[in-house]
């Protein structure tokens, strides 16, 4: 682990230094304040540092100060190097930013222990990162397929036609149902139909841009949020997402069904107030429609007048109840 050593004394810089080196770590050496703030402000910056409280140029204390009004990455742990003993000193030290100090002379038995203490502590907050990122990706992400959940999908929807409002750009979404899934739940147990689920969304999720987003929104049905693109850009990824699925056949037993889907898309220019709720009820129309069309296939929510060869749901259409999957 590197340590940054902040030390105006070359002697006691070296001793230190050499030190650190035998402990195992990696010795990071400022002569001064200035030269210490300009590594602190480097990438991959030492997490441990040792700040002489009379360092030349900017002194330990006002370092520590530095340090935490500028932090915004990675927690930086300080031991505090001073050869003042009062309370009062070491008080202010504290609430400058420190978390331990050593006095001089120092015991290189005590430095060592308080290195070690302050190495567990940044261990145990990486940890605790670690464990909040775990519940944060729990909290969003299905636990099945590995895409966002249902609700997150649907925040994401939200932002984006937010976003797509102040820039006045297009926003579309694409329901998207695997057809005749229920019968693979039925012939061949749910665990045939969660290997389907997991292969449809690794396939999905490989022909999405970058910078769109797929969500599993219930079951077998999958929303697509799709950013800066109008219908006849939807429609396209939509058949591009549909001849994907029905390109090769999925890790199911013999004699099973092949497993297609039938997508729905639905679009707005943005140019004044988008209903997310809407939106996807109009996707959901034209997921209804490629359903009673024959399945696997695409169809859009629109004016009625044909979009290339799809065939467009009319205005208004409610959900309606679902036909077999």
């Amino acid at each position: 682990m590197r340590v940054l050593i902040a030390e105006g004394d070359i002697e006691t810089r070296e001793t230190l230094a050499g030190l650190l080196s035998a402990w195992g770590y990696e010795a990071v050496t400022a002569a001064s304040g200035e030269e210490a703030r300009a590594v602190l402000q480097s990438n991959h910056c030492p997490r441990l540092a040792i700040f002489d409280w009379m360092a030349s140029g900017v002194d330990g204390v006002e370092l520590c100060r530095q340090v935490r009004a500028g932090s915004r990455g990675q927690y930086i742990y300080i031991l505090l190097l001073t050869a003042r003993t009062q309370s009062q000193d070491i008080v202010m030290g504290m609430e400058a930013g420190a978390d331990d100090y050593v006095t001089k002379p120092f015991e290189p038995a005590e430095l060592r222990a308080r290195l070690w203490a302050g190495r567990r502590i940044l261990q145990l907050q990486e940890q605790l990162v670690q464990a909040q990122e775990a519940l944060r990706e729990q909290a969003t992400r299905d636990g099945l397929t590995g895409l966002w959940n249902r609700v997150t999908i649907l925040e994401m929807l939200d932002n984006e036609i937010s976003r797509s409002v102040r820039e006045r750009s297009s926003v579309s979404v694409v329901m998207a149902d695997l057809d005749y899934f229920k019968q693979i739940n039925d012939l061949y147990g749910h665990l045939a139909g969660d290997t389907v689920l997991r292969q449809a969304a690794q396939r999905m999720h490989a022909n999405v841009r970058q910078y769109d987003a797929i969500g599993r929104y219930g079951g077998e049905e999958f929303l697509l949020v799709l950013a800066g693109c109008n219908l006849q850009g939807a429609i396209a990824q939509a058949e591009r997402m549909r001849a994907a699925l029905a390109a090769e056949q999925f890790g199911v037993p013999d004699g099973a069904p092949p497993v297609t889907c039938s997508l729905g898309v639905a679009s707005a220019d943005c140019s004044g107030p988008v209903d997310a709720h809407r939106l996807v009820r109009e996707a959901d129309a034209a997921l209804y429609l490629a359903k009673r069309n024959g399945r696997n296939r695409v169809e859009a929510f629109g004016s009625g007048r044909p979009v290339r060869d799809f065939p467009i749901a009319t205005p208004g259409l409610a959900p309606a109840p679902r036909l077999l999957s």
